[in-house]
Parts: C-alpha cells; sequence; structure tokens
C-alpha cells in the first residue's frame, strides 16, 4: 500500500471513529438522562430512533425503499472493498526466476528476504537489517530497513547495500531489476560520564 493510501486510509478510520465515538456518546448521553437540543434525533430518554411517523412517511413513494436499499448496498460494498485492501498480503509469497527455458521457476519470497537480510546484516557497520519484499512476482521490490553504527557514512552504507546484496539478489534470481526502497536509521548510544 503506498504513503498516499495509508494516510487516506488513516484519516478515513479517524473520522468515521470519531464520527461513531461522538454519535455513541451522543446516544449514551440521552440515555443516562441528559436532555438533548432540539435538533437532536433523539429527544428523551424513551424515544426510538425511528418511530411509526417516520417509517411510513414514505411508504406511498415507490422509489424510496428501493433507493435507501441500494445505498446500503453500496456502502457494504465499499465497506468490504476497504477490507479487502487493508487486509491483503503486503508481502511477496514467491518470485519467479528466469531459468531460460519460457517457463521459470517460483523461489519462496521469505527465502530471498532472509538471504537479502543477511547479506545486508553482513555489511560492515550495519547493526541490523530487515528486508521485505513487496510487487508482483514477475516484478519484485524490496522495502529495505537499516540500523548503522554512527560512525557509518549513510551514503557509503547505501552504496555498499545496492552493489552488493541487492545486486546478488537481483543477479542470483534472474530478474532485470529490482527496485528497493531503503530507510536508514541511526544506532543511539548513550553518552560515558567521565569524572
Amino acid at each position: 500500500m503506498s504513503a498516499v493510501l495509508r494516510t487516506v486510509n488513516r484519516v478515513l478510520l479517524a473520522i468515521i471513529g470519531l464520527v461513531l465515538v461522538v454519535l455513541g456518546g451522543a446516544v449514551l448521553a440521552v440515555g443516562l438522562g441528559v436532555d438533548p437540543p432540539s435538533w437532536w434525533i433523539h429527544h428523551g430518554r424513551n424515544d426510538v430512533l425511528l418511530g411509526d411517523a417516520e417509517r411510513v412517511r414514505w411508504r406511498d413513494a415507490g422509489w424510496w425503499w428501493p433507493a435507501v436499499l441500494a445505498a446500503l448496498a453500496v456502502l457494504v460494498l465499499l465497506a468490504l472493498w476497504w477490507l479487502v485492501a487493508v487486509l491483503r498480503r503486503r508481502r511477496l509469497s514467491e518470485v519467479l526466476v528466469d531459468t531460460g527455458d519460457g517457463e521459470g521457476a517460483l523461489l519462496r519470497g521469505r527465502a530471498l528476504e532472509g538471504v537479502l537480510t543477511g547479506e545486508a546484516d553482513a555489511l560492515d557497520g550495519v547493526a541490523r537489517a530487515h528486508v521485505q519484499l513487496t510487487g508482483r512476482r514477475r516484478a519484485p521490490e524490496a522495502r529495505v530497513r537499516l540500523l548503522v553504527e554512527p560512525h557509518v557514512d549513510p551514503g557509503d552504507a547505501l552504496h555498499r547495500l545496492t552493489a552488493q546484496a541487492l545486486a546478488h539478489a537481483r543477479d542470483s534470481a534472474g530478474l532485470a531489476s529490482l527496485p528497493a526502497e531503503v530507510r536508514l536509521r541511526g544506532v543511539k548510544h548513550r553518552a560515558e560520564r567521565v569524572s
């Protein structure tokens, strides 16, 4: 999921959550005896959400209930689409390796991630590495997080990662390219007090 979609997802979840909390809190407050304002949908403790007058008001209009049901069906479909998008696997389970015979072979994504992580961990000045493969199996992409020592130049660490670990993975899997998003973070050391 891209950064824009993640941001939109978080904003929508926050707005929907805030609306539900406010509505639920208001209904609870009215149920506990707080007097609601005149424009509020409930008028007292014993009021119902849809009274007889509201339910039968649109009975003669033949378009009303089909429109309500269609709108609810669209909302349910949008909610299901959103759920599938959120729960969709972000990690690539397998990579298609070109074997030259026209068929190819499948390489487990976790295996390639493990090799990339091990080789990135072995780089000079890297304290810890984490690699995750995303994308499609014919065009994988790597997300790499490196925790580097304070003395390491970030440019050098990035160059060694791309020239060694990523290049080896790309060549061994027979990929034309292996785009990568690399995030570097420095190790925090505590200063020692000298007396």
